[in-house]
């Protein structure tokens, strides 16, 4: 019988198949489900490792991948970075290298330089898990989004989706693409010109440079974080509000799209900058709480799919 996931680690979304995203939304369906019963812990992983190392900040990503992989019945190992021995000059190499021979069973890892999971995922006999690297994906922020889509939705295909602000650095932009392409949504990003690097141009993408105009219609807009620690040297801060008064959404310019679209924003957001915090915090538009609770959900489908069912 082939396996429902067939890969030993998750590292895009670019390179999955339709059928290998349906399979892990499928079961983060009913993981949610349980997710919201008093009894919501399963032994499935009892003996299992998993390891989360992140070399850079989060709340929501590391937070939900721990609670998963508890709510499975796995044991979880948090490395503090800001501890280990990458602060002696030992290589992220040398570092995994170290954890793998622990005889753990997946690393969950995220890295500020593109690439870093796929280099280090051969190298290793754990499961690996993106939780995003640098400016190149975020599969199961993608994930977590398709599903909040679809439990509002019913589907993906034929929805007009506007992913909207700092598209240039953003992983959740990339993999968010690549997903909603594969199902048939109609996509389109919207952002000033100097966020549209050259890889948006050979998107199928519809590129707009004005808010209202591109969230016209729309059946979901999904804010993103303006992210200043990829900047550089750009000083943008001092352009912060200049870039609110003409890309922060709120009710009025929100009223352009379709009556019952849905507002999205991964986390964490600047209020008052991507969008106003009335519209964040209004729950006739606002599913950002529900894609925090669908994160919890798609992980513990990934990491069961990986390590129960999954390629060994």
């Amino acid at each position: 019988m082939p396996s429902l996931f067939p890969h030993r680690h998750l590292l895009d979304i670019e390179r999955l198949a339709r059928a290998d995203i349906e399979a892990v939304l499928a079961l983060a369906a009913k993981y949610a489900e349980q997710n919201r019963k008093q009894d919501k812990k399963i032994d499935l992983l009892r003996g299992r490792t998993v390891v989360n190392l992140f070399f850079e900040n989060s709340t929501r990503t590391r937070t939900s991948f721990e609670i998963a992989a508890k709510r499975l019945g796995a044991d979880v190992v948090n490395v503090p970075v800001e501890l280990s021995s990458t602060k002696k000059g030992e290589t992220v190499l040398d570092t995994v290298l170290t954890l793998d021979a622990m005889q753990i069973d997946a690393l969950v890892i995220r890295h500020a330089e593109d690439g870093v999971p796929q280099f280090l995922a051969p190298h290793v006999k754990a499961h690996v898990i993106n939780a995003g690297d640098g400016k190149h994906e975020h599969p199961t922020q993608a994930l977590l989004d398709a599903l909040t889509i679809i439990r509002h939705k019913k589907k993906l295909e034929g929805l007009t989706i506007a992913i909207c602000g700092d598209v240039a650095r953003s992983r959740v932009a990339r993999s968010n693409i690549h997903l909603l392409k594969k199902f048939g949504a109609n996509v389109r990003v919207v952002a000033p010109p100097e966020f549209i690097t050259p890889d948006y141009k050979n998107f199928d993408v519809s590129i707009f440079h004005d808010l209202k105009k591109g969230v016209a219609d729309a059946d979901v807009v999904m804010m993103l974080r303006i992210q200043h620690e990829r900047m550089g040297n750009d000083n943008f801060a001092a352009k912060t509000q200049e870039y609110a008064a003409s890309y922060g959404l709120n009710h009025d310019v929100l009223e352009s799209a379709k009556p019952d679209v849905i507002v999205m924003h991964p986390g964490p957001m600047n209020r008052g900058v991507e969008m106003t915090g009335e519209l964040a915090d209004d729950p006739t538009y606002s599913v950002i709480r529900e894609q925090v609770e669908m994160g919890v959900a798609v992980r513990m489908a990934v990491m069961d799919l990986l390590l129960s069912s999954g390629a060994k």
